[in-house]
Order: C-alpha cells, then sequence, then structure tokens
C-alpha cells in the first residue's frame, strides 16, 4: 500500500507547481519556500493527519527551522581610506665649519 502511495505521489509531485507569494521580507520568502519543499516531500503524511492537522504541522516544523537561519547582514560602504604618506623630514641645513681666524 505505502509503494502504491508512493508512486502516485510521485507521478503528482512532478505536474503540480506550488508557487510562492513575492513578500517583501526574506524570513517571510525563506519560510514560505520552506513550507512548499515540506509540502513536496511529505505527501504520504498528508493522507495519514488529514489537510487540516497536516498544515498545522508544516507550518510549525518550517517555523522551526527558519528560527535558526540568521538574516544576511547589510554590506556596509566604507569609504576608501587614504593613505597618509609621512612627509619627509627635512634636514636641518649644515653649518659650515668656522673658519679659522687668519693670523697676522
Amino acid at each position: 500500500m505505502f509503494a502504491l502511495l508512493i508512486k502516485q505521489t510521485h507521478a503528482t509531485m512532478t505536474t503540480k507547481k506550488i508557487t510562492v507569494k513575492e513578500s517583501t521580507s526574506t524570513k517571510d520568502n525563506t519560510l514560505q519556500t520552506t513550507i512548499a519543499q515540506l509540502q513536496t516531500a511529505l505527501p504520504a503524511l498528508k493522507v495519514q493527519l488529514g489537510e487540516k492537522k497536516f498544515k498545522k504541522r508544516i507550518k510549525k516544523a518550517a517555523k522551526v527551522l527558519v528560527a535558526g537561519t540568521k538574516k544576511a547582514p547589510e554590506k556596509q560602504v566604507v569609504p576608501p581610506v587614504k593613505k597618509i604618506i609621512p612627509a619627509k623630514k627635512i634636514a636641518p641645513p649644515k653649518k659650515k665649519a668656522a673658519k679659522p681666524a687668519a693670523s697676522k
């Protein structure tokens, strides 16, 4: 019976396309995608539990799975840092050696 159920669901899985609503939040989008994937992966459970219980449990499972994901941090634009080149030190002028006084 179970093998027959898998063959039937496999044939229906390929023909059905589950669409995910476009949502503004990536977390909501991830949740809806996860729900859709779980529904396609567990059709035998849907038959055993019934439509209403199956939807509730899939929704709870998807929330648990998505809760562990982190939001991608927004990339901050950092202005390029200009390299500060230290100014060359100017050597102090060399002192001229005092000429010996002229002797008379």
